[in-house]
């Protein structure tokens, strides 16, 4: 793909939940549109394009619709109306332990991940030893994830997500992961994948300074709707203001 190329478009986007009094009420709706229910707007009518290669903070509080956006991004969440393109292999820091069969190995889990991010597994056995080394997670490589910790769950996670080679990173607030050591890993690893040609960053995260290190680019959100797209310091004082 050339530079300047449209990788992640949205078009006049909206997002509603319904939101059922208790999970009876949600069950039922499944069979009747009688069931009652409160509507939440997500995402109100957002609209932008990220070209390959940028890096974007989404900031917002929480609420703002942020997750929304790159949830629907992802493809874990679609939108009510209105049009989303994403061009390139997604790789997502979301939610770190989701896509890993608990009854597999971690070693397994690798190669189950992987083939959700869209490689074939001769792609993912020539990345499977960085990702064991990256994890950290000694022996329990080879036992089921079930008998992992939260924390062993994520590091895996991570390692699978930014070695996948992705063309477009999505990072949410997932720099926590694990202790201060492997923290500052992970923050070495994220800057090395936006440092190649052409990978698009969108990261939403509360932390200014991690987003003036990370981003060129900011857009602030408020009740789901962009209340400001332009360049980083721009953003960060209309987030802070």
């Amino acid at each position: 793909m050339e530079a300047g190329r449209i990788v992640v478009s949205f078009k006049n986007v909206v997002k509603r939940y319904k939101l059922y009094k208790n999970d009876k009420r949600r069950f039922f709706a499944i069979f009747s549109k009688q069931v009652p229910y409160k509507e939440k707007v997500a995402v109100d009518h957002v609209s932008f394009d990220i070209q390959k290669g940028e890096s974007v903070a989404f900031f917002g509080r929480n609420g703002a619709g942020k997750s929304t956006i790159l949830k629907m991004i992802t493809g874990v969440a679609y939108p009510t109306s209105g049009e989303i393109k994403v061009d390139g292999r997604v790789s997502a820091l979301l939610e770190l332990t989701s896509g890993f069969d608990p009854e597999l190995t971690g070693r397994e889990n690798i190669y189950l991940k992987g083939q959700l991010c869209g490689l074939v597994d001769s792609e993912i056995k020539e990345i499977e030893d960085t990702i064991v080394d990256f994890a950290e997670i000694g022996e329990y490589i080879d036992q089921p994830v079930r008998s992992y910790s939260s924390g062993m769950k994520s590091r895996l996670g991570f390692a699978v997500s930014v070695n996948v080679n992705p063309e477009i990173l999505i990072v949410d607030e997932a720099l926590s992961v694990g202790d201060k050591v492997f923290r500052e890993k992970c923050l070495k690893k994220v800057r090395e994948i936006i440092e190649k040609d052409g990978v698009t960053l969108l990261f939403v995260t509360h932390s200014t300074p991690t987003a003036r290190d990370f981003c060129k680019r900011g857009i602030v959100m408020q009740k789901g709707v962009v209340i400001f797209d332009g360049p980083i310091e721009e953003a960060i004082k209309k987030y802070e203001g």
